[in-house]
């Protein structure tokens, strides 16, 4: 293999392999060498209306969950309202049939949002979503749990457009020396939502308003949304008419040629069998099993072992997502300074970020298994650095689909996204099965611990306070971000992909942004570890 070595205009060193000079002058032009437009440009209105889209989202995939409390209690709020008579069970069903929705459409999605175009996608996921958020306490009224479960489902299925919409926006409109800035900008809105909607919800069914109000609400945002969306989204600069011509081309510059017009063939055989897309594909899935285990079980965790009341521990249930978003901020723009200064190789840093966002995690849910009961203060600390630092894995696996094949990232991501949440779905199934008392536990959980108006004493139920039970919940989140993240290191890659285009005329080497000149010897032992 022939390596020809070249310098730029500034003196930094590159390496071309099989590469003329025409070609290395196209790789400069993909990368994103030009100077970015200052100011506020179209590609941050788009950001912008990409937070706010995953704001909304999980604002309307997590307002049940609060809301479910007061529907079946009325105790727990204004009392004003219908309460409705559904056991444990029922609500469990109704809380996960979101889901069952969700993973449908995750992977026509994308091969929908590169045919038609991911804004016209992303007006009827959220116009949908809000529609049927604001008609649920008319369904619950009208049609009981049924009814209320078959529009969880259909919400469901509207949102899978929404992760691989996303992600082929920013196939689009991400310069590849903003793209972990603006990526993470977009992803961020999806705890930002989840945090908002844990602090207003208990507010808004207190209120006189009622629970109702919570799906009003958030129904009338979406609707917001939507409007602000049909008038100011655009599939691709192209279509963008305020864009300023100088962005346009710095944009458009960093992807090369593009022609979103033109129907592109799929190569589902190529994607599936890349080892760096199955690998992206297993550290997607590991990701999303430990993430979901910590959402599902904490607040139990927070109640059975630490001892806390319902009030304080739905405040700090919500502050590791707090600190989740505040990170990513922290994160994104690390990341690209490493990669623009060319500390880092693009591929470097993808891993050296999935490492941090799945490896500390890891740490600390094996120091959780070993918190004595009563040390809740340290738990929480724990249980925060385990969520908050999972924003580091935007700049890493999250990001990577663009990297391998811009032109196929929201099929990719559709194919990604489709397999984690099947993770997310069995990941807390398979915690009921390792925790000894299942069956006890489910028991307590349907009876309320009364037995014929006699209350069970707590020791005939051990083992849900047994922090040694839990242990093994920990043990095994922290094994499979371990293999996730190993894989990803392994096998992961962040050059564009042969089968990205049949005939792409950038070469698939690595490129002056993916190269690692030895400016800094701090960081040269990482990016050997990593390249």
């Amino acid at each position: 293999m022939v390596s020809d070595s070249n310098t730029t205009a500034d003196g930094k060193r590159s390496e071309v392999t099989n590469g003329s000079a025409k070609d290395l002058e196209q790789m400069k032009t993909y990368a994103g060498e030009g100077k970015a437009p200052s100011g506020f440009g179209a590609r941050h209105v788009q950001t912008l209306l990409l937070f706010f889209a995953l704001t909304v989202a999980y604002a309307l995939r997590v307002n049940l969950s609060v809301a479910i409390v007061a529907m079946v209690d009325r105790k727990a709020a204004n009392k004003d309202y219908e309460e409705f008579d559904w056991d444990e069970e029922t609500k469990s069903v109704i809380l996960s049939s979101f889901f069952w929705g969700y993973v449908v459409t995750q992977i026509p999605a994308g091969q929908l949002a590169q045919r038609y175009g991911p804004k016209i996608l992303l007006l009827f996921s959220i116009g949908v979503c809000s529609l049927l958020a604001v008609l649920t306490p008319f369904c619950a009224h009208a049609g009981g749990a049924k009814a209320v479960i078959g529009l969880r489902i259909v919400q469901g299925l509207s949102q899978g457009f929404i992760f691989p919409s996303t992600h082929t926006m920013l196939s689009r409109w991400a310069p590849a020396s903003e793209r972990g800035r603006l990526g993470t900008l977009s992803y961020a809105g999806a705890q930002f939502g989840t945090v908002i909607m844990l602090a207003v919800s208990g507010v808004l069914a207190s209120s006189s308003m009622g629970w109702p109000s919570i799906f009003y609400i958030s129904g009338a945002v979406g609707m917001l949304w939507s409007v602000a969306w049909f008038f100011y989204g655009s599939n691709s600069p192209a279509d963008y008419r305020g864009i300023a011509p100088e962005e346009r081309e710095f944009i458009e510059s960093s992807f090369g040629p593009q022609d979103h017009s033109r129907r592109i063939v799929t190569p589902w055989v190529a994607i599936l069998t890349s080892a760096p897309m199955i690998a992206l594909t297993v550290a997607h899935c590991c990701h999303n099993w430990g993430f979901w285990t910590l959402l599902t079980e904490m607040p139990t965790f927070m109640k059975e072992v630490l001892e806390m009341d319902i009030k304080k521990n739905a405040l700090l249930s919500s502050l590791p997502y707090l600190v989740m978003w505040m990170l990513s901020f922290v994160f994104s723009p690390l990341s690209d300074f490493l990669i623009n200064r060319q500390y880092l190789s693009r591929v470097a840093s993808r891993k050296l970020f999935n490492t941090i966002g799945l490896w500390v995690p890891m740490v600390a849910l094996l120091g959780l298994a070993f918190v004595p009961k009563g040390s809740s203060d340290l738990a929480i600390v724990l249980l925060t650095l385990a969520v908050g630092i999972n924003s580091a894995t935007y700049l890493g696996f999250q990001v990577n689909h663009i990297d391998l094949a811009p032109n196929h990232a929201g099929t990719m991501m559709g194919i990604t996204n489709c397999a984690a949440n099947i993770m997310s779905i069995i990941a807390p199934l398979i915690v009921g099965q390792v925790i000894s008392d299942a069956v006890s536990s489910v028991w307590t959980r349907l009876h309320s611990r009364t037995i014929n108006s006699y209350t069970v004493p707590d020791r005939l139920f051990p083992f849900q306070t047994d922090p040694i039970q839990w242990r093994r919940v920990f043990y095994i989140a922290a094994g499979v971000y371990f293999f996730g993240n190993l894989t990803f290191i392994i096998f992961g890659k962040a050059d564009i992909q042969p089968w990205n285009e049949s005939e792409s005329p950038i070469p698939r080497t690595v490129s002056n942004a993916n190269g690692m000149p030895f400016r800094a010897p701090i960081l040269i032992g990482i990016g050997i570890m990593f390249d």
